[in-house]
């Protein structure tokens, strides 16, 4: 491998806002800020969305029940304005 081409491989802190988690994976970012977490210093980078706040990996996933708007029509008024042809 060819000297100082190559990003530097470190430990990096990721730290998921909306489940205020971090997750400490080693990585080439570039990061402007440092945290310091248990005595050491890491390079730090917010997330909005990882697998401890995603509503597939936690479960909480909303599923759609509702129905078409013609089923939502059918089921409110019936047949009732419906004329058939003979």
């Amino acid at each position: 491998m060819k000297k100082g081409i190559h990003p530097e491989y470190r430990t990096v802190a990721f730290h998921d806002l909306g489940a205020d988690k971090f997750i400490f994976v080693r990585s080439t970012v570039q990061v402007d800020r440092t945290m310091d977490i248990d005595g050491t210093t890491y390079p730090y980078m917010t997330l909005d969305v990882s697998s401890y706040s995603h509503p597939f990996y936690t479960g909480k996933q909303k599923t759609s029940t509702q129905d078409g708007r013609v089923a939502q029509f059918t089921k409110r008024f019936g047949n009732k304005g419906l004329k058939r042809s003979k």
